[in-house]
């Protein structure tokens, strides 16, 4: 069972992350990388005080 996991900021709607989730998954099943029920997609979405890059600190 594969899981495809995406770390991002919060603000992306629930229609935005389902409309990626599909096109991932629809994508993993048409290269037969494995079948669309054994796929999940999994958004991790970070508050933006949790983020931080070397231009920031």
């Amino acid at each position: 069972m594969p899981y495809v996991r995406i770390q991002l900021k919060s603000g992306r709607t629930e229609e935005q992350k389902a409309k990626l989730a599909k096109e991932i998954i629809d994508l993993m099943e048409e290269t037969d990388f494995a079948k669309r029920d054994a796929i999940r997609v999994i958004f991790e979405d970070m508050l933006p005080h949790d983020l931080y890059s070397g231009t920031e600190i």
